[in-house]
């Protein structure tokens, strides 16, 4: 996993197994997730969605939202917030 800080965002890429990804949390800003390689099953609010190569995904400001790795493989996303630092309140 890699970091990145600027005056307006942070960005957070992750290269994961199946079962790896963050457990429920929210942050008072949005995160938008872009998917690169392989395949993630998102908790966003009361849905569930399966997102692959390609998608991209927003979780609006406090709203409750987790993954975990849900492919056969390997998967890589840039996970972007829009504040320059993280504020997380693990639920």
């Amino acid at each position: 996993m890699a970091e990145f800080h600027s005056a307006t965002m942070s960005i957070i890429t992750v290269d994961g197994e199946p079962g790896e990804g963050p457990d429920l949390h929210r942050h008072p800003y949005e995160e938008v997730f872009v998917i690169l390689d392989g395949e993630c099953t998102f908790t966003l609010g009361d849905e569930t969605v399966v997102a692959r190569a390609g998608d991209v995904l927003i979780a609006p400001p406090n709203t409750p939202h987790g993954f975990k790795i849900s492919g056969t493989g390997r998967s890589r996303s840039v996970n972007i917030h829009s504040s320059p630092e993280f504020n997380t309140e693990w639920l």
